[in-house]
């Protein structure tokens, strides 16, 4: 068993995890995605009761461990883009240094991977999930608004094919580097839904484990598509699986979430004693 409950379907009901949201800026914008509102009751990437900052996250892992000490993951996934924030690399240093035995993993869009990549290693960071919703810039235009890099904002095919050259590159390099990489999807109909056994090809053959294919949530400029039925969810996974082992069990976490994943998450009242201890 790989002891990560978002690598391993087994984990999934044995091992708990907790998101440290520390991450508020991001250099993507997705069209999917909404982060100004933090609902306790919404259970989605990007929602968090707020963010943390990184001096308060030993104190802050502490706390919840006390709540759920199965716990063995702390991760950084959001608000935004864990990458694009220095506060990311300081909180888990911060954690490192108080709880050696906790394994890191981060989530990321996977624009700056390749540069930030010695640093993810440095702290000892073993897991790596990057979403890649596209295999050709035709559709990467539709799903992705701009991306800003080095204080310059790229749109439209500039853009698209820039991130995803970084993102197939930052993959190999953390393949090669060690690292076990997870790749999501968020399955669009209409806009993505024909490219995801080729996008399962192009993250295969860079290296990627494991691929978790997840159903869109229409929010922002999405937010007047349906979302995938089952039927078009299972065979878009059929079509991976021919390159890619399937993580079937991803709960979409929020930026916040803490717990056993197969069990459900810690209530939210209880990070609010978290975040006020």
């Amino acid at each position: 068993m790989i002891r990560h409950p978002c690598f391993d379907e087994e984990a999934h009901r044995l091992v708990g995890r907790l998101h440290l949201p520390v991450a508020p800026r991001c250099n993507v914008r997705c069209a999917y995605c909404d982060r100004r509102y933090a609902c306790v009751s919404e259970n989605r990437p990007g929602a968090s009761r707020r963010v943390i900052s990184p001096e308060e996250a030993p104190a802050y892992v502490e706390t919840v461990l006390t709540l759920e000490p199965r716990i063995e993951v702390v991760g950084v996934a959001g608000p935004g883009d864990p990458l694009a924030n220095e506060e990311t690399f300081e909180a888990l240093s911060r954690v490192r240094e108080s709880f050696p035995q906790l394994k890191f993993c981060v989530s990321t869009n996977g624009l700056l991977l390749k540069e930030k990549l010695a640093d993810l290693v440095y702290l000892g960071v073993r897991f790596l999930t990057v979403t890649v919703n596209a295999a050709t810039p035709e559709t990467a235009e539709k799903v992705y608004l701009w991306v800003r890099y080095r204080g310059k904002r790229l749109s439209g095919r500039e853009a698209s094919e820039f991130l995803l050259s970084r993102q197939l590159e930052g993959i190999a390099a953390a393949a090669e580097a060690g690292l076990r990489v997870k790749v999501n999807t968020v399955l669009v109909p209409g806009i993505n839904d024909v490219e995801v056994a080729e996008i399962a090809r192009r993250v295969w053959e860079a290296g990627a484990h494991l691929m978790n294919i997840i159903p869109l949530i229409p929010l922002a400029h999405f937010r007047h598509r349906r979302p995938p039925t089952e039927t078009e969810l299972r065979w878009a996974r059929r079509l991976a699986s021919r390159f890619m082992p399937q993580f079937l069990s991803c709960r979409r976490c929020r930026a916040d979430a803490a717990g056993v994943p197969g069990e459900g998450d810690l209530p939210q009242a209880a990070f609010c004693a978290a975040l006020s201890s």
